[in-house]
């Protein structure tokens, strides 16, 4: 698959992400939030606190599960930008969560699935 095509696949699962968080109360601060090579897809807040939302859009079949995407690695990496975010917007002392949404294109079919409080990392 090109990276193109990739892209593509990425933003419309950010953009159905952050359509499902809306219709579910949350507030977008932000999307593609940056700190040098830490990234964050969606930080999101709702009436519970501060959501970094990672995104996993792929299209079907999918060999890998969740939990394969979105490894400890990948979660230390997540937390990291996280505390550079609460930092830098001064949203220290905020209730915090990190969630992941998954998007599936499968034909004519897109499915949507929340893993709310996805993980906890161990320095919150």
């Amino acid at each position: 698959m090109n990276v193109q095509k990739t892209s593509k696949i990425g933003l419309n699962g950010e953009d159905i992400a952050c359509d499902f968080l809306l219709s579910r109360g949350h507030q977008i601060l932000d999307r593609n939030w940056r700190a040098g090579h830490l990234e964050l897809d969606i930080v999101s807040e709702d009436q519970e606190g501060v959501h970094f939302v990672e995104v996993k859009a792929r299209t079907a079949p999918v060999t890998s599960t969740i939990t394969d995407q979105v490894n400890k690695v990948k979660q230390k990496r997540i937390s990291a930008a996280a505390l550079q975010y609460l930092n830098k917007k001064h949203l220290e002392g905020q209730e915090v969560f990190f969630d992941i949404v998954s998007v599936l294109f499968d034909g004519a079919e897109t499915v949507v699935r929340y893993f709310p409080q996805a993980w906890i990392p161990m320095y919150f």
